[in-house]
C-alpha cells in the first residue's frame, strides 16, 4: 500500500484513529460484524450492507490472499462504516495505478458518485452498497495488477451493481402513445461461478436475487438465462458445465417466484468468452451466466 494512501485514509477517516494499528485485531474485529449483523452494526440500510462489503474485502485479503495490509486498511473502513458513518469510493489519486487503468476508474468513480449524489444511498441502499463494495474491489486489484481474473470479477460485479443502481434510480416512465414508445434496453445481470462448479456462491446468489427483483420491479415476463465456460477444459465438457450453469439459476429463479416457463435457457459453452484466452486458460471473468431481463 502506498504511504500517500495511508495518509489520505488517515485524514477521511479520522474516527478510525481509535482503532488498534494492528492489522489482525482489525481484521478480527471486523469479522465480528458478520454474527448478526443487524445487532452490531450501527446506522442506515447502506452503511450495514457497506460493513458487508468491506468485510467480504478484508476477509478475502486475509485469508486467501495474505494481503494484510490491504485486508486491515479495509477491515479499519468497515468497522468504521459500521459504527454508522458513509465512507466515500476510494479515490483514484489515493491508489498506484498503471497509468491506461486510470480514466477508466476515474470514469466509474463518477458515475457511482453523481448517483450517490442523487439519492441512491436512500433509495437503493443494498444496490447503492454493492456498487460502491466492487468498485473499491476493482480499485484494489488493479494496483496490483496481477491477477486479471480477480480484477475482471471486481469489474464486472461493479459493472453489474451499477447497471441495476441505474436502473432503481431512473424515474418512472410516463405512458406515452403506441406510436411513441421506445423499445426498452434489456437489463443484464451477470453471475460468476468458481472453477470447474455449477452451483451458486454466496456473491453470485446476490446477483441472481438483485436480477429477480429487477424483473419483478419491471413487471418482466421475460427472463433469459445463458450459461459460460472459460476455455481451460474440452469442448464437450465444457458446453455441458455452461448448461448446467443455466440450470442453477434457472433452478433459483424458479424458487423465487418466476414461471419456469417464462425463463429460456442456453450453454453457449467456451464459444463466447468475455475476455479472450488461449485454449487450457481458466479465467473467472468467463465462467459466468449471464441473465438478460426482456420486457
Amino acid at each position: 500500500m502506498l504511504t500517500i494512501r495511508v495518509a489520505a485514509a488517515a485524514t477521511a477517516f479520522i474516527m478510525l484513529s481509535g482503532f488498534s494499528l494492528t492489522d489482525g485485531y482489525d481484521i478480527d474485529k471486523v469479522r465480528a460484524t458478520g454474527e448478526g449483523a443487524s445487532a452490531v452494526t450501527k446506522g442506515s440500510a447502506f452503511t450495514k450492507a457497506l460493513t458487508d462489503e468491506y468485510r467480504s474485502i478484508a476477509v478475502f485479503e486475509a485469508d486467501q490472499m495474505y494481503d494484510w495490509p490491504d485486508a486491515g486498511y479495509f477491515a479499519r473502513k468497515g468497522l468504521f462504516t459500521a459504527d454508522g458513518n458513509v465512507a466515500e469510493p476510494e479515490a483514484v489519486g489515493s491508489w498506484n495505478l498503471p497509468k491506461d487503468k486510470v480514466n477508466d476508474l476515474s470514469a466509474a468513480r463518477g458515475e457511482l458518485i453523481s448517483l450517490l449524489s442523487q439519492g441512491a444511498r436512500e433509495k437503493a441502499p443494498e444496490l447503492a452498497a454493492k456498487a460502491q463494495g466492487r468498485y473499491d474491489c476493482w480499485i484494489e486489484q488493479q494496483e496490483e495488477n496481477h491477477q486479471a481474473d480477480h480484477i475482471a470479477v471486481c469489474r464486472g460485479q461493479f459493472a453489474s451493481a451499477l447497471d441495476a443502481l441505474k436502473g432503481a434510480m431512473m424515474p418512472k416512465a410516463v405512458a406515452q402513445p403506441a406510436a411513441a414508445q421506445v423499445p426498452a434496453v434489456p437489463e443484464r445481470f451477470i453471475v460468476y461461478f468458481d472453477f470447474d462448479k455449477a452451483t451458486l456462491n454466496p456473491a453470485s446468489r446476490e446477483v441472481v436475487d438483485m436480477a429477480v427483483a429487477a424483473a419483478k420491479k419491471a413487471g418482466s415476463e421475460g427472463i433469459s438465462v445463458t450459461g459460460h465456460a472459460d476455455r481451460s477444459g474440452p469442448n464437450d465438457y465444457n458446453m455441458d458445465l455452461s448448461l448446467r450453469r443455466a440450470e442453477s439459476v434457472r433452478d433459483v429463479v424458479a424458487k423465487l417466484g418466476v414461471t419456469p416457463s417464462n425463463v429460456s435457457l442456453a450453454g453457449r459453452g467456451e464459444a463466447q468468452p468475455a475476455v479472450p484466452t488461449e485454449d487450457g486458460v481458466r479465467m473467472p471473468a468467463n465462467r459466468r451466466v449471464e441473465i438478460i431481463i426482456t420486457q
